[in-house]
């Protein structure tokens, strides 16, 4: 997310990813654009592994130790989203702060905005005593299926 004036803006477009870049003194490689617009394009999650091969399958030039530097440094700024999972980081274009929910069955994460109910940030807080400014879920599932009675 960019800050502009104290406030958080998020990042939206893939064109605002490349403006933060270049606001934060990054330099926007070729390599670094390959990524970003793959993230912007998938709008899911992919590990390091999955990013290079897409972009090796499009025939763009980036090598393995490039494709983790990047990630690194565009996740450090805020202008790519990590997920640690038990079996490695996965990386997202959402920056901003969002929920998940993960499909059990299907390993998909599901990234959704959603804005909770004031009397429940108020009883986390009174609970707590943390005023919360912030919050991400995640929620965890089965893909429900279509069948009558299943669901």
């Amino acid at each position: 997310m960019s800050k502009q004036g104290g406030k958080t803006q998020p990042i939206r477009s893939l064109e605002d990813a490349l403006n933060l870049c270049q606001a934060l003194g990054m330099r926007v490689s070729r390599q670094r654009r390959f990524i970003l617009e793959l993230l912007w394009k998938a709008k899911g999650h992919l590990s390091a592994r999955e990013i290079y091969k897409y972009l090796s399958q499009e025939g763009k030039e980036i090598g393995h130790t490039s494709v983790y530097q990047n990630l690194e440094a565009l996740s450090n700024q805020g202008i790519i989203e990590r997920i640690e999972r038990s079996d490695g980081r996965l990386y997202g274009h959402i920056s901003d702060s969002h929920s998940h929910v993960n499909c059990l069955d299907t390993q998909q994460i599901m990234d959704i905005h959603l804005k909770l109910p004031p009397e429940l940030l108020e009883q986390v807080e009174q609970q707590t005593g943390v005023k919360i400014t912030d919050y991400r879920i995640d929620f965890f599932g089965y893909k429900q299926s279509d069948k009558p009675g299943l669901n």
